[in-house]
């Protein structure tokens, strides 16, 4: 059987934003799970580095663990702080900005 969920330890207690070091001048990404159903990414932006719009084929919930990210929704901006997420509707276009160096994970339900 193959494993569901990768690159995170298994039954122990862990902190989402230590599994996800920042690297200058770039966005660094951490998949934790992805199938036709769900997608778990953890993210760390360097402050300024960004994700230009694009759109997804799903829901995607964005939580920020760390830091302050600005997420632009279909043209609404939103500025997210540790510890807010923000839905962001499959098929709109958005965009996600590093204010500050800052962590998310990622859930994309499909």
């Amino acid at each position: 059987m193959s494993e569901r969920m990768k690159n995170i330890a298994k039954n122990e207690a862990l902190r989402l934003d230590g599994l996800v070091s920042y690297q200058e001048g770039q966005v660094v990404s951490r998949t934790l799970a992805q199938n036709p159903h769900v997608s778990l990414t953890l993210f760390a932006f360097e402050k300024g580095e960004e994700i230009s719009a694009h759109s997804s084929g799903g829901d995607a919930l964005a939580t920020v663990l760390e830091g302050t990210g600005r997420f632009t929704v279909d043209g609404e901006v939103h500025i997210l702080g540790q510890g807010e997420s923000l839905v962001m509707p499959a098929g709109i276009p958005h965009a996600v900005y590093g204010v500050e160096r800052f962590k998310m994970l990622l859930t994309v339900v499909f």
